[in-house]
């Protein structure tokens, strides 16, 4: 069974290489690994060496120690995650978050103003 703290690094590197729009096999090429491998990590299956940690986290373009962020307090929401809301574990959702800022400020704003309208 996997330890929380693996599951949790694991859940931040798929964060953060979606954030990125890499994809398994983008993030293992720039690592060395294949991405079968990635996919373990992701799931907490595998643990990340410290080498192997600092090779993502350079890929990745962020510190070590965003893979432990939130860890110190135990606040976390219903899915276990202490930083992210539960719609943030879904790919389409920062999908649309990604593509909600890609649009022009003042079509944004209109869009932004409907969802509110409509979710009411």
């Amino acid at each position: 069974m996997p330890h929380e703290v693996d599951v949790r690094v694991g859940k931040r590197v798929r964060q953060r290489r979606w954030q990125m729009g890499m994809t398994q096999h983008d993030l293992g090429e720039k690592t060395g690994v294949k991405f079968q491998q990635i996919q373990k990590y992701e799931t907490g299956a595998n643990r990340v060496s410290a080498s192997r940690l600092w090779d993502i986290a350079s890929a990745l373009d962020v510190q070590i120690t965003y893979f432990f962020e939130g860890m110190e307090g135990k606040a976390a929401n219903q899915n276990g995650d202490p930083c992210l809301p539960d719609f943030l574990e879904d790919k389409e959702a920062i999908e649309l978050v990604r593509a909600y800022y890609s649009i022009p400020e003042p079509s944004r704003r209109k869009l932004y103003d409907l969802a509110k309208v409509l979710g009411a």
